[in-house]
């Protein structure tokens, strides 16, 4: 129905918009990774070893960002539902949000693997020099 669209379109938003801005962070804390990276290595880390850690960090910052995300679309679903259509939030509305939760930690993941990749393929006193 119309009411469901209406929710599981704003629930859809704030995820995208969510996404779009932990995408922005991650490409911002380059700076920042480039240096553990380069720190774990020297300590003797292998490339897969740095690259599962990159893996499972940016999963779980992705889940837990899509997680708030979530919980708070939800809220305001419920909220718009209850308060402007006066019918209550079904759970049918709010099936495809476990998806979606997924989906952000893949892409968070994903996308925090690719801008580390550069870092990783780079012996680390040329990424020491390259930063000066």
């Amino acid at each position: 129905s119309k009411i469901s669209f209406v929710i599981r379109f704003m629930a859809g938003f704030s995820i995208l918009t969510g996404l779009l801005v932990l995408a922005s962070s991650v490409l911002i804390s380059r700076y920042q990774r480039t240096r553990e990276s380069v720190l774990l290595r020297t300590l003797g880390a292998s490339r897969s070893q740095i690259s599962r850690i990159t893996l499972l960090e940016y999963a779980l910052l992705g889940l837990l960002a899509a997680l708030a995300g979530v919980v708070l679309a939800a809220g305001a679903a419920a909220a718009l539902s209850y308060w402007t259509f006066e019918t209550p939030l079904t759970l049918r509305a709010l099936l495809p949000l476990p998806v979606l939760v997924l989906l952000v930690a893949v892409l968070t993941a994903l996308i925090g693997w690719l801008n580390s990749r550069s870092v990783l393929s780079q012996p680390p006193l040329a990424v020491l020099r390259a930063e000066g």
